[in-house]
């Protein structure tokens, strides 16, 4: 069984009592279900790299309002069903940039998201609801 590499970005703003996650959803397919800015580290490529790409592809924002907090959590998942396994690396970073509640951001990359529309929106850590796919797992990190 062959592992991808894979990053995600927990982008946090707030003090502990109010701490809130950026979370997306794909543009007319909630199916999809509640996620992180995230996804795979290319061959050859550092996994800061893969961090700092990902995140600008999946939301637009630049690095000037995210302060690097640091990796909080590795683990490997294995979905349901499949012959698979993700090395899953978990950041955080702390937004600092003009309070905003929702955007939209179409993603411009090289892969098959290329062109899709996500919508972000803060919700509380406190009251998360379920992420997709157990992007969740080191959310207690926090």
């Amino acid at each position: 069984m062959r592992t991808k590499r894979k990053v995600f970005a927990y982008i946090t703003r707030g003090d502990d009592e109010n701490r809130e996650l950026l979370v997306f959803e794909y543009k007319g397919e909630p199916e999809v279900g509640l996620q992180v800015p995230g996804g795979t580290i290319e061959d050859g490529e550092l996994l800061i790299d893969a961090l700092y790409r990902e995140v600008k592809e999946e939301t637009g924002l630049p690095r000037e309002v995210l302060d690097f907090v640091g990796k909080i959590h590795k683990y490997t998942y294995y979905p349901e069903h499949q012959d698979k396994a993700y090395e899953r690396n978990i950041f955080q970073f702390e937004y600092t940039g003009e309070p905003i509640e929702f955007f939209e951001h179409m993603i411009k990359s090289q892969g098959r998201d290329n062109g899709m529309t996500l919508l972000f929106r803060w919700e509380s850590i406190k009251n998360l609801p379920q992420l997709a796919a157990e992007q969740d797992k080191a959310i207690e990190l926090l």
